[in-house]
């Protein structure tokens, strides 16, 4: 007689039969439990600010719709869709002015150029002595340059005129690009510090024990790690400065001399008819560059600010 192996299936608990089998109606209770709200309440948040960047952008839809409608039917027509395209409004407000329109991309290009220019140099140079350097009166120093944050430019700018009127430079780009070669733009500069700050000065001791100086360690050493910084100090002084009406509409008399923003005030004339549709269309290519600028900047942006412990 052979002994054989008998399986043993054990029966079920009374607690087992009676479990009630999940229904369909639970399913869907807990579908809809706090992961169901949370999608609810993420979709909503999307769609609000969906709703309101509609709003921000929709000033701009309209001036590029009403630079491709007649002058007599922009403002009667509050829409953004198009019934007429007239695009004559670019060819015309590119010759409307005593010069075509490209003298005054220039100027703003040269303006522009120097500034950033001057605002890299002198802000750089100015960061890194409040930073590294340590010589009498830096902290009153560093608090009085914070102080000229909140000095208005139209306190300065009467003394400003005397001076530049006095030595000639009236109706001329150096009013606009000079002072930035004296690191007169206090948030760069505060920008600049906190970058450096957060650079350890460790390495800036291995570099003075190999021999280098201030002018080494911060040519060589300090400057190519602040490149996030270097491309904030860019962006931000090429929108303000294209962006820069009152300035130039102080120092600069000359028509052929003007900057974009003051071109853009020819259009409109007081006393008579403006050329509205040849002022919408000008200002659509004036912000073209400003666009280009912030979309290819945009991630040297976030770095730089996110990098420099400005919240």
């Amino acid at each position: 007689m052979t002994n054989s192996t008998i399986a043993y299936d054990p029966a079920p608990t009374a607690e087992q039969d009676a479990a009630p089998a999940p229904t369909e109606g639970a399913a869907n209770r807990r579908s809809r439990g706090p992961g169901g709200r949370g999608r609810i309440r993420s979709l909503l948040k999307h769609l609000a600010l969906i709703l309101t960047g509609g709003v921000m952008i929709y000033p701009l839809l309209w001036m590029l719709a009403s630079s491709l409608r007649p002058n007599d039917i922009i403002f009667r027509e509050p829409g953004i869709l198009l019934e007429t395209f007239e695009s004559a409004n670019y060819t015309d407000g590119w010759t409307a002015l005593s010069s075509p329109f490209s003298v005054y991309l220039f100027n703003s290009a040269v303006v522009v150029l120097g500034c950033i220019v001057g605002n890299l140099v002198s802000c750089s140079m100015a960061a890194y002595a409040f930073a590294r350097l340590e010589f009498r009166f830096k902290k009153p120093a560093f608090a009085l340059m914070l102080l000229t944050i909140m000095l208005p430019f139209h306190v300065v700018i009467v003394p400003q005129y005397i001076m530049f009127s006095q030595i000639g430079w009236v109706n001329t780009f150096w009013p606009l690009i000079v002072p930035k070669l004296l690191a007169t733009d206090a948030f760069f500069v505060f920008l600049m510090v906190q970058f450096i700050r957060g650079i350890p000065r460790d390495m800036d001791e291995a570099a003075r024990i190999d021999g280098a100086g201030h002018a080494r360690i911060f040519g060589q050493i300090i400057l190519p790690m602040m490149v996030p910084a270097l491309a904030t100090t860019t962006i931000f002084t090429f929108i303000w400065t294209w962006n820069d009406f009152f300035s130039a509409l102080i120092y600069l008399t000359d028509p052929n001399m003007f900057t974009v923003p003051v071109a853009l005030r020819a259009f409109v004339d007081a006393t008579g008819e403006s050329s509205w549709g040849s002022l919408f269309a000008m200002s659509i290519v004036s912000l073209l560059p400003v666009f280009i600028a912030f979309l290819v900047g945009q991630k040297f942006l976030v770095k730089g600010i996110a990098t420099t412990g400005i919240k």
